[in-house]
């Protein structure tokens, strides 16, 4: 009688080198930080736009103040004494010059007062008192150093000057009898369109690294829920309870509006550069503008590089507040936490990016081999 062949033995009850089930080992895993929620197409759109508007405020400003030295030297000069052929942005009364450009530092003003309230409040984390202190104090500031230079300007040129007709003796009569008042009249355009983009470009550097707080507030309040204790480098581990809240709460509701101010500001920014280069062509005269440029920019360079920038004294810059989110370099980095995780824009990859963030995830890649 012939035996049974022995039945084969299953390959799974074999230890091969396959990855083993939890069921097949006996040892308790640490939850996993959670990952970022799906992205829509909304979100993805937004900060396309945001990304474009980085890139169009936070170019290199050493650089683009050269640039707007070359020009009011150069494009002004030929403008002098080349013929400029003239179009509707060289007229006066064009829309732009007539309720925006008259009217610069009242939008100015407009966009960057309820910019800096919402965004300081954020990384202040809801203290009022700081926001007073610290922050505000930087828009009073330039709304005095706007004010007094446009003033001393006018004051000079109605000083100094004389009218065409030696029997009017000040500019107020000579202009009302229909004649041409011959003064020093520096450019209040050039100062103002130039010291305005400053102002916002300056005004606006919180929002480098700004979606990077999402993240932390997400790390974190996943490390205070499983209560690890791992050296953790996450910028918002020394805030307390009502801290931590506070900011979770208003980040996620004014960061809409933080957002569509921060666009706007962009365009009017644009806009501010679009008509410095009309008043270099079609205005004044060289050395008026070139001077008018010269008092915005050491303007900027006292206040925001030397004076905001000491930390003796009081106002702060832009993004200091009780906890730190901006690189010191003042550039949008990609960020890196104490564990590298897939699915987050904190994870330290040298890899390519997109408008700003990873494409792979660390440790992945079209050539990376599965293990």
């Amino acid at each position: 009688m012939t035996s049974k062949p022995a039945k084969r033995k299953s390959i799974h009850s074999t230890k091969l080198n396959f990855r083993p089930t939890t069921s097949d080992l006996n040892v308790e895993f640490k939850g996993t930080k959670p990952t970022c929620e799906p992205t829509s197409i909304k979100e993805i759109f937004t900060l396309m736009v945001l990304y474009l508007c980085k890139k169009s405020l936070f170019f290199d400003t050493n650089l683009k103040v050269g640039i707007y030295l070359a020009c009011l030297f150069l494009i002004s000069l030929i403008a002098d004494v080349a013929t400029i052929p003239r179009i509707y942005l060289s007229r006066s009364d064009n829309i732009f010059n007539r309720y925006f450009v008259k009217f610069a530092w009242g939008w100015n003003l407009i966009l960057i007062v309820p910019f800096v309230i919402f965004t300081s409040y954020i990384y202040c984390c809801g203290q009022v008192k700081r926001v007073v202190q610290h922050h505000l104090p930087r828009v009073a500031i330039a709304t005095f150093f706007w004010y007094f230079w446009t003033n001393l300007f006018n004051y000079v040129e109605a000083s100094y000057g004389k009218c065409q007709t030696r029997q009017f003796s000040s500019k107020e009569t000579c202009l009302k009898a229909g004649h041409i008042w011959n003064g020093f009249d520096t450019s209040g355009h050039s100062f103002i369109l130039i010291y305005g983009s400053l102002f916002l470009i300056e005004e606006t550097r919180s929002m480098i690294n700004w979606d990077s707080i999402k993240e932390y507030i997400r790390l974190e309040e996943h490390n205070r829920t499983t209560k690890e204790t791992e050296q953790s480098t996450n910028p918002l581990r020394n805030l307390n309870g009502e801290e931590f809240k506070t900011l979770q709460f208003n980040y996620e509701k004014y960061t809409p509006y933080i957002r569509g101010l921060f666009i706007v500001i962009t365009l009017f920014q644009l806009l501010w550069d679009v008509m410095l280069i009309c008043t270099m062509l079609y205005y004044h005269v060289m050395i008026e503008k070139f001077l008018g440029g010269c008092v915005a920019i050491l303007t900027w360079f006292f206040t925001y590089r030397m004076w905001f920038a000491n930390p003796k004294l009081l106002p702060k810059m832009p993004g200091e507040g009780v906890f730190k989110y901006i690189k010191k370099s003042g550039k949008e980095q990609p960020l890196s936490g104490h564990r590298r995780r897939a699915g987050s824009i904190v994870n330290g990859n040298s890899g390519p990016t997109f408008m700003g963030r990873p494409i792979y995830a660390q440790g992945s890649g079209p050539n990376q081999e599965e293990t």
